[in-house]
């Protein structure tokens, strides 16, 4: 039989939650520059006539 895996809490110092911190909040402003970038470049190649339509 194996032995289950014991976890450990591994406490963060200040220093180091701050870091993790700026770090997650750098990597969503990336994706959300990403998804703006690709929806404009999107919208751009479909070009002006696709606001031209029956409904």
């Amino acid at each position: 039989m194996t032995k289950p895996l014991e976890t450990e809490n591994i406490e963060l110092s200040d220093k180091q939650k701050k870091a993790q911190r700026s770090r997650s909040i750098a990597i969503a402003v990336v994706l959300v520059v990403l998804v703006a970038i690709f929806y404009f470049v999107t919208i751009l190649k479909m070009g002006p006539a696709v606001m031209v339509r029956p409904l």
